[in-house]
């Protein structure tokens, strides 16, 4: 009988280390196949919920946030890069220059949780950003993108033009703030183990087996 771990991913959309996190997470699981039973949810937390509509430039941005140098953002965007890269995701820093509010995004994740396709959407949200360099605060892009991988158009247009699961969402997020969770990605296992950052898929592993005792 297989062993089932529940899996809370907290996480956001403009977070590059959360697409390396959920693609080393996903390489994990692949190693375990057979042997773990996962249930994949993803909790939203936002990086920048105070962000004006039409976004920030990056190198602006992290200066101003952390005081990075543009020198600094450049090495630490070929980091991701390279980091993606071995991991089979593809970072196209030459088409991402700006970043967004991405409240909306977490609303249509919310729903596509009660549809089946939470994973599905999460995946093809970091690629129109990190890969296509699409805007994530773009309602036809949010709408176009959940067609893509099977939702109702019409139903994440309506959903976008109304405030339907804002509250859940401010819910959730206050949850794991006052939970302590800070920084992004948060991977917790079992609403007790907790994992930081985008790990390598070998700490994922070893974790999961730990837990599952295989």
């Amino acid at each position: 009988m297989k062993k089932h771990i529940k899996i809370d991913f907290v996480s956001d959309v403009s977070c590059p280390w959360c697409a390396i996190g959920l693609q080393s997470l996903q390489t994990a699981l692949q190693r375990l196949d057979g042997d773990l039973e996962v249930s994949l949810n993803f909790q939203p937390f936002e990086l920048n919920p105070q962000m004006v509509a039409e976004g920030e430039d990056i190198t602006e941005h992290l200066h101003k946030k952390y005081g990075s140098t543009p020198e600094q953002a450049a090495a630490a965007r070929e980091n991701i890069r390279a980091r993606g890269e071995a991991l089979g995701f593809t970072f196209n820093m030459d088409k991402r220059a700006r970043i967004y509010n991405t409240f909306n995004a977490h609303r249509l994740l919310h729903w596509a949780e009660s549809q089946g396709k939470q994973l599905e959407l999460k995946k093809a949200l970091l690629t129109a950003y990190f890969t296509d360099g699409e805007n994530p605060s773009d309602a036809a892009l949010l709408v176009r993108v959940a067609a893509s991988v099977g939702l109702d158009a019409d139903r994440a247009q309506a959903i976008l033009d109304s405030n339907e699961f804002a509250d859940e969402v401010r819910a959730q997020q206050r949850f794991y703030q006052q939970s302590g969770i800070n920084s992004v990605p948060a991977i917790i296992l079992n609403d007790q183990h907790l994992i930081s950052g985008g790990q390598p898929p070998e700490v994922f592993e070893q974790a999961l087996r730990q837990i599952a005792g295989i």
